[in-house]
């Protein structure tokens, strides 16, 4: 280890002091705002110390710049420990830490990116240490720089499984400028944790999981003063601190107590604060610098106008599936930007994201088969704008990281999800590998785009599009070869429909989308024999949605609606369809898949449940008669 310098006796005591003053602001606002978890807080006030004030290099004027060091408070519920930090740090007067969870303050209960020096949300526990990874994977991998990624997991939260999959992630890549401190203060929030205090059980595992384990006691700032730099010396594993802690320190009776988790102390408050100010040696302002200098070597990065680096390339009628157009465009867009990744959970073959990697195999990431994991380490890769990251998997696999892509929504995360093998068209694999629910999951995020190519040429033109567009993006790609629809040089925009068929006659519209709006042409085809004309339309994106093209070409096709979609009925196609026209006198029957389906043939499923080119036949002549 590089020659470690003990601190002076008067910045041991300054750390201590600073700690103190951490609690203090903790107990204040909590009890200002009368909720919150000050013992949560006063657990690792010690640590906050010397991270911030000792450990950590960061501008204060711009908390954000890329060059910075990274903190993601994975145990969002001690924020007020967090703001108090940053406050005595001199980023905002300390009396605003009073305004906490005002519905006017961006001080919120937990962190969100309102706040400009937070990165990310965080609260949904075990989802911190995933984003930690993705920051310091693009640290070490792309930006080459110098700025460490430390990363506060709660002793409760460690019980999560997507911690295991983000310590695996950060072995097995040895992602050495990532320190992770776990808050070991052995109480959860209705009852001890699982561990308690039982420290070399936490050494042992972190140790086996290939991390540079160190336990330390986490109220002494000598001790945590020394790991830290441990940490920052020690290469080719990630560092993790096992901080030996008490809930409520320094709280006289209220240290080490159940049932104070998420309570502000009440009347109880002016007899600890005494106590705790009797304990600051230094009653003066801060001597300490808390600005460290930081080496300014993170890259200026551009994400903006990103293009595929040629025009698609198909012919009229031939057979390709969007699941392969979209590797093909995912390698053209990464020509064209340097900063696009590819991050898969080893369905790379099947998703066709290897096609990126194939030809830039530094920019694509194997997270293996975490998929909560994955998406995790998707967000802290985007952030701060380092990176335009593609996720995919079967889309049905993205159901298990549901919580992951809404947390990302409100970090205000930009990254592009890709679910593959949708629908029972994907044929013989059967229910479990069949994404039924992925529409649905992704039109309830906030913000978020939702695409829906049917053909390799809007396929790759939605690659395009999506990584351009803000807020989380979804595109929902479709294992069987289809037909090439549009010219190349088709116009998509985001929500912008496409009509593919159409007469001054037509009696209903029909919307139909990847497989089914094949079926749907095959039904126009079948239904113009008998002489009913009908109207057939792409949304291309399903959210938003082309109301305007909706409305105007279902009142041109006898005010009738019919939606056909691979997907269930709920939060699907149809319903997204249904509140467009609510307010307008359109008729909309419904065709989804219902009920639990099964292996087979892809076209003997789509018969079978009820999306297939008969169905809709029937569908039609139902309206009709």
């Amino acid at each position: 280890m590089a020659t470690y310098h003990k601190p002076e006796a008067r910045t041991v005591q300054e750390l201590k002091d600073i700690a103190n003053k951490l609690r203090i602001h903790s107990i204040t606002s909590t009890n200002a705002s009368k909720s919150g978890h000050p013992t949560s807080c006063a657990s690792m006030a010690e640590i906050m110390s010397v991270l911030f004030f000792n450990t950590m290099r960061y501008k204060i004027s711009e908390p954000r710049d890329p060059s910075s060091d990274r903190f993601i408070l994975s145990k969002g519920h001690a924020a007020p420990i967090l703001y108090a930090a940053w406050a005595e740090a001199g980023l905002f007067p300390v009396k605003d830490l009073q305004n906490l969870r005002k519905i006017d303050s961006d001080l919120e209960g937990h962190p969100t990116p309102r706040l400009n020096f937070i990165d990310v949300g965080t609260g949904s526990l075990g989802q911190g240490l995933s984003i930690a990874c993705g920051m310091a994977y693009v640290g070490k991998n792309y930006d080459k720089a110098s700025y460490r990624v430390y990363c506060l997991v709660g002793d409760g939260e460690s019980a999560e499984g997507s911690i295991w999959e983000a310590l695996n992630f950060a072995s097995y890549y040895k992602l050495d400028n990532l320190c992770v401190i776990f808050d070991v203060n052995r109480l959860g929030q209705s009852d001890p944790t699982v561990l308690q205090h039982n420290m070399e059980t936490y050494r042992k595992r972190l140790d086996a999981f290939g991390l540079n384990a160190i336990v330390v006691d986490g109220h002494d700032v000598e001790e945590l003063s020394k790991a830290f730099h441990e940490a920052s010396t020690t290469k080719g594993k990630p560092t993790a601190i096992v901080a030996k802690t008490y809930k409520g320190k320094h709280f006289p009776s209220i240290e080490d107590q159940e049932n104070w988790h998420g309570k502000p102390l009440g009347g109880q408050a002016d007899t600890v604060l005494e106590h705790l100010k009797s304990l600051i040696k230094n009653k003066g302002p801060l001597q300490l610098h808390p600005q460290k200098p930081l080496k300014e070597d993170a890259p200026i990065v551009d994400i903006t106008n990103v293009k595929l680096s040629s025009p698609p390339n198909y012919k009229i009628g031939e057979s390709v599936a969007t699941r392969l157009a979209y590797g093909t465009a995912l390698a053209k867009i990464a020509a064209n930007n340097s900063r696009v990744i590819a991050l898969d959970g080893d369905t790379k073959n099947s998703t066709f994201s290897d096609k990126l990697r194939k030809v830039y195999p530094d920019r694509y990431i194997e997270c293996f088969i975490a998929e909560q994991n994955l998406v995790g380490i998707a967000i802290g890769a985007a952030c701060r704008d380092r990176t335009v990251a593609f996720v995919s998997t079967f889309a049905t696999f993205f159901t298990r990281a549901f919580d992951q892509i809404r947390m990302g929504a409100i970090s205000q995360t930009n990254v592009n999800f890709v679910g593959s093998h949708c629908g029972v068209s994907i044929g013989e694999d059967g229910p479990s590998q069949m994404g039924l629910e992925d529409i649905a999951m992704f039109r309830t995020i906030p913000g978020s785009t939702v695409f829906y190519p049917s053909d390799a040429v809007s396929c790759e033109r939605a690659v395009e599009l999506a990584a351009n567009t803000k807020g989380v993006c979804f595109i929902r790609t479709s294992r069987p070869s289809t037909s090439v629809l549009y010219k190349n040089d088709e116009n998509f925009q985001v929500g912008k429909a496409h009509i593919l068929k159409q007469s001054s006659n037509d009696k209903v519209l029909i919307i139909g989308a990847g497989v089914t709006l094949y079926e749907a042409l095959k039904a126009a085809d079948e239904l113009a024999k008998s002489g009913i004309h009908v109207r057939v339309l792409d949304p291309f994106t399903i959210k938003p949605l082309d109301a305007e093209a909706i409305i105007k070409n279902a009142k041109a096709a006898g005010n009738k609606i019919v939606t056909v979609e691979d997907h269930y009925p709920e939060g699907g196609i149809g319903e997204a369809v249904l509140s467009v026209v609510a307010q307008e006198n359109i008729t909309v029957k419904k065709l989804a898949v219902t009920g639990i389906p099964r292996s087979g043939p892809s076209d003997v499923l789509l018969e079978q449940f009820g999306i297939g080119a008969k169905c809709i036949t029937k569908a039609v002549n139902s309206l009709l008669h």
